[in-house]
């Protein structure tokens, strides 16, 4: 079929058009694509929001230390929920669970906890303390979590205020937290801690026999042992770190027992049963949980 002079502006429009239509849906096509995802995304475990998208989150258990109400008026403050720590920077968050009771806040950092406090994984304000219910002034066991709280939380915190309530941690949670309380911490061993080899032997002369005298020195008499107050014994923690039972015992006023590889934390003797459940109530609030009485014969 030929084609008029006519007709072929209007076949040249068309085709124009047409071009035009085609080059228009392309380009939409290639914003419909979807953004490619960072790198991370790909090795992130569990739910988007939490776990994935970004660097592991710092998590530990240790010792909180509550500060005292004269420190805490010029450091922490007595009534905002603050803490202080030495890896969490300050202005974040970090959601701290009490292991004895698994009472769960949230808390602003607002100052860094330098090097004079190496057995405390953090120190709470008396405020701080009363909403997970730690009594007095002593240490309790606590995971610390870091978070990123919303804004509303956030807010909260930085006008002293309360963050909103979180759901207490379950039992079997805080058991497996206990246990990772008393994991020892592998530590390599370096060359400067490897005993010394030592030096060979130097063949010497064969000593002259020595003449005996006479001592004049009374035997010492074996010490005497020691007289025990009472028999019941409040058993807190068996841990396989020499150093942190210590610490553990000081804080809590004990000693420590040491049988093979195992450093047992306990307090007393107490001369009744009375005085030893109210030991052991104590360190139960205080977070250790598996405190438990002991007769001793």
């Amino acid at each position: 079929m030929r084609w008029s002079d006519s007709a072929r502006p209007g076949l040249t429009g068309l085709a124009i058009a047409i071009a035009c239509h085609t080059s228009v849906a392309t380009a939409q096509a290639e914003r419909q694509v979807s953004v490619p995802l960072p790198p991370e995304a790909a090795a992130a475990s569990g739910p988007a929001g939490t776990s994935g998208m970004g660097a592991a989150r710092y998590d530990a258990v240790g010792l909180a230390e509550i500060a005292r109400v004269s420190e805490g008026a010029a450091a922490l403050g007595e009534g905002p929920i603050t803490a202080a720590h030495s890896s969490l920077s300050p202005g974040t968050v970090a959601e701290v669970t009490a292991l004895g009771c698994g009472q769960t806040i949230l808390v602003l950092v607002d100052r860094a906890l330098g090097p004079t406090a190496p057995a405390r994984e953090i120190i709470l304000s008396p405020a701080a303390a009363r909403l997970l219910v730690l009594a007095g002034n002593g240490d309790a066991a606590v995971r610390v979590r870091g978070v990123v709280a919303s804004a509303a939380d956030l807010a909260a915190l930085k006008a002293g205020r309360p963050a909103a309530r979180r759901l207490a941690a379950p039992p079997a949670l805080l058991a497996a937290l206990r246990q990772r309380l008393r994991a020892p911490s592998a530590e390599p061993v370096t060359a400067a801690q490897r005993p010394a080899a030592s030096p060979p032997k130097v063949a010497s002369a064969a000593p002259r026999p020595a003449v005996a005298k006479a001592s004049t020195v009374k035997p010492t008499p074996p010490p005497a042992p020691r007289a025990v107050q009472g028999k019941y014994l409040v058993q807190v923690a068996a841990l396989s770190d020499a150093a942190r039972a210590r610490a553990l015992a000081r804080t809590l006023d004990g000693h420590v027992e040491t049988a093979g590889t195992l450093h047992r934390v306990r307090l007393g003797p107490f001369v009744d049963m009375k005085s030893a459940q109210r030991a052991r109530d104590d360190a139960k609030r205080r977070g250790y949980g598996d405190a438990t009485i002991l007769t001793q014969p």
